[in-house]
This record gives C-alpha cells, sequence and structure tokens, in this order.
C-alpha cells in the first residue's frame, strides 16, 4: 500500500496528514476552516484517496497560513506515498461539470512543480474564506507534490460551484495519474528512467 504521513509544526500552524494513495476514499478531516474542509473531503472522495487532516492554526488572524501549509503537507505526503513514481500513469486529465460551470485539470506527476491557474472569482469569500486562498492552496500542493498542474475555469457564475468544481477536477485527474499502469508497474514512466529535473 502506498501510505506516507508528513507532520509540520511552526510558529503559526500545527498539522499532521496521513495518505493511502490506494484507498478507497475514507477522510477524516478538521483544519478548523468549514469550507477548506469541504473542498478536502471533495478530494478524497473523488480521487479513492484515504485522506486524515489534522490542523490547528492561527485562524484568528486569517485563514492564510492554515490553508497553505495543509496543502504543503497533503502534496508532500502524496510525493512521499507516490516513492520513486514507478509505473504510475504520471499524467490525467478531467472536465467537471457542476450545473452551469466547467472546469478542466489536467496533472504531470513529472516531479516538475508548476502551476497554472485560470480561475477568476467574482466575490472575495466564500463563507468566511478568501477566494484568493484556493490559488495559494493548489500553488503549494503542486509545488509540495511534485506536480505540474493545469486549473482552467472555462465558465461558470456560482463561485461555490466554481471552486468544488477545481477540487473535484484535482480528485479526478490525480486518481487517474496515480494509478498503476499494470503494463509498466515496473518502470518510471519517462525515457529519462527519472522523474524530475530537466525536460
Amino acid at each position: 500500500m502506498r501510505q506516507a504521513s508528513v507532520e509540520r509544526k511552526t510558529k503559526e500552524t500545527s498539522i499532521k496528514v496521513t495518505v493511502n494513495l490506494d484507498g478507497s476514499g475514507r477522510y477524516a478531516i478538521k483544519t478548523g476552516i468549514g469550507f477548506l474542509d469541504h473542498m478536502l473531503e471533495q478530494l478524497s472522495r473523488h480521487s479513492l484517496m484515504d485522506l486524515d487532516v489534522a490542523a490547528t492554526g492561527d485562524i484568528h488572524i486569517d485563514f492564510h497560513h492554515t490553508t497553505e501549509d495543509v496543502a504543503i503537507c497533503i502534496g508532500e505526503a502524496v510525493g512521499k506515498a507516490l516513492g520513486e513514481r514507478k509505473g504510475i500513469g504520471r499524467y490525467g486529465v478531467a472536465v467537471i461539470p457542476m450545473d452551469e460551470t466547467l472546469t478542466e485539470v489536467a496533472i504531470d506527476l513529472s516531479n516538475r512543480p508548476y502551476l497554472v491557474w485560470k480561475v477568476a472569482f467574482t466575490k472575495p469569500k466564500l463563507g468566511e474564506m478568501d477566494t484568493e486562498l484556493f490559488k495559494e492552496w493548489f500553488q503549494a500542493f503542486a509545488q509540495a507534490a511534485g506536480a505540474t498542474l493545469h486549473v482552467w475555469n472555462k465558465y461558470g457564475e456560482n463561485n461555490h460551484h466554481i471552486v468544488e468544481s477545481c477540487y473535484k477536477g484535482l480528485a479526478r485527474a490525480l486518481r487517474q495519474a496515480m494509478e498503476i499502469d499494470v503494463r509498466k508497474a515496473d518502470a518510471v514512466p519517462s525515457t529519462k528512467g527519472v522523474l524530475g529535473g530537466s525536460l
């Protein structure tokens, strides 16, 4: 089983994350930020990755540190669980409709972090959460997981639908990319024989 745990303690946050890439979509998530919990539940459920997140942070100031550090820990745990990344599909693409909204997410578990974020919101907050923090979450996740990640909201009106389709798109794309290809289960999916570094 491809599992990993990561702990992070700073003056701003204390976080423990455990992932099982070959899980069933079971989750136990508590960040202190209700909307973020809801999005991480979607990530787990639709990727079939088991996800445990226990986080406390300085949310009396704002949600920035907790949001970013949770993403770092989840990304690090995913990267750690992937190990040498042998046998993985490597690439994943998902197009997610959610009522009036359509979002496309593409991922390459290349060990070369990069984020392209083509998502705009019409409101500064969803619940108590600043909408600008969603880009920060995806940026931190991509960096820590070693993923090239493209997120493109093609259209939509409801900000909740827009962000939720981004997380569901990541989940479905990640599920494809993490899955083991039984035809090449012992090989890294690269002509270089290793993922990361230069193209």
